[in-house]
């Protein structure tokens, strides 16, 4: 792809699109089929960077993974990983190291997790001293608790654990999706009563659920897994990704057209579907029927809204925020200093290029629309940032995306799709 692409404006977008797979439910679905015990099939997964790292390090653990024309074959080894000969590389994928490293307890020998230069400073030391309290042997290498972790084989031992899911529910996820394999059944509470993006979790146990294991949230707030090793193969498909769905429907209510999005199922627990309620704030029409779910702008108008169960759709309500009439404030946003980038400090930075006026917080943000133009808008090899800039610059005119392919990560064709939308007629 080109160091640059320019975005070509358009009144009243228009079309049909059906999503890449999800992301998050593509990985935690990899990691339920590679500790079943026998073959799965993943129909509709998402094949991008952070998918491709996950399917890696599985493969160093002993994990075959196939791509067929039928789905992802992965051949499950009922939670016996084999001893990695190498370090199990992450990259730039949140998912991959923090699944992977408590995976790495089930395997025949050490094992060392680590990633991308980025990811070697996100945190990760929440999850190491979970594993630790419930009976693992891990330690984070990296200053501040970060990776490169190091994990040596140990089967956990079960019971409580008190766990800091403040800074991200992939700690917890993580802790989840091996449980089954634990000594006895395992209660994870959360520190302070506090879990970030707990949508989340709801999905983590509805793909475990699909395989097989028993999980389930409790009041307190937390969750119990039961120790039955019973993760089971199965045919699973995999629904559109509600976190790539957000653009086209932030096209709609940019450009004042109308976009459908097929293969969402109505009762779906995406985390990022939260954005339809935040469209209808700002004015836009939501329609949910067989054919898909349809967003149809309208006037936008700015919003307070608390987004912590949502934050990467939150980057799109923030770039949407500047062609609103009147203020805009965005909280809850604290995890986005810890992802691809600080996204909080990229947004503010780039929405000032269009001519918005912003003030950021440690977890909010404050938007004023200003007289908009041409921009040329750097990405921080953050996929979210170029996809939501991509998506204003269909009206602004002279929004130019720097590093446009960084949205490999999770949408690798998405430009492509971008172009291909056309204009409502008059």
């Amino acid at each position: 792809m080109s160091e640059s692409i320019r975005i070509r404006p358009r009144p009243r977008v228009a079309a049909t699109v059906w999503p890449p797979g999800s992301k998050s439910i593509t990985n935690r679905a990899l990691v339920a089929a590679a500790l079943a015990q026998g073959e799965s099939v993943l129909v509709g997964a998402l094949h991008s960077d952070d998918t491709t790292a996950m399917r890696g390090c599985l493969a160093s653990l002993g994990v075959i993974v196939e791509m067929r024309a039928n789905g992802w074959v992965v051949a499950g080894t009922g939670g016996r990983f084999a001893a990695p000969s190498s370090v199990l590389d992450a990259g730039a994928s949140g998912t991959t190291a923090r699944f992977v490293t408590a995976l790495a307890s089930l395997a025949n020998g050490p094992a060392t997790v680590t990633g991308t230069a980025r990811m070697r400073q996100r945190p990760i030391s929440e999850l190491v001293d979970a594993i630790n309290a419930l009976g693992g042997r891990a330690v984070a290498l990296g200053r501040g608790g970060c990776p490169p972790v190091r994990v040596q084989p140990a089967r956990l031992r079960g019971g409580g654990v008190v766990l800091d899911a403040s800074r991200s529910s992939q700690f917890a996820s993580a802790i989840m999706l091996v449980a089954p394999y634990a000594a006895a059944d395992v209660h994870i509470q959360f520190e302070d009563g506090v879990v970030v993006s707990r949508p989340y979790l709801t999905t983590t146990i509805e793909v475990m659920t699909a395989f097989g294991a028993s999980a389930a949230l409790t009041d307190e707030p937390g969750v119990v897994v039961r120790n039955a090793p019973t993760y089971r193969p199965r045919r699973y498909a995999i629904e559109p990704d509600a976190s790539a769905a957000v653009y086209a429907w932030m096209a709609a209510a940019a450009t004042g057209g109308r976009m459908t999005v097929q293969g969402m199922a109505p009762t779906s627990t995406q985390a990022d579907l939260m954005v339809l309620d935040v469209l209808e704030a700002m004015g836009c029409q939501v329609i949910r029927d067989a054919d898909g779910i349809t967003v149809a702008g309208g006037d936008l108008v700015g919003v307070d809204v608390d987004m912590v169960d949502a934050p990467d759709g939150a980057m799109a309500i923030a770039v949407l925020a500047a062609l609103a009439s009147g203020d805009t404030t965005v909280r809850g946003l604290g995890t986005l200093r810890l992802k691809e980038t600080d996204r909080i400090a990229a947004l503010a930075t780039e929405l000032r290029k269009l001519g918005a006026s912003v003030e950021a917080g440690p977890d909010v943000m404050r938007i004023s629309p200003g007289p908009l133009s041409g921009a040329t808008i750097d990405t921080y090899d953050d996929h979210r940032i170029a996809m939501a800039f991509a998506v204003a610059g269909l009206t602004i005119d002279g929004v130019v995306i720097n590093d446009p392919g960084c949205v490999s990560k999770t949408w690798p064709g998405f430009f492509d799709e971008l172009e291909s939308w056309g204009s409502q007629p008059e």
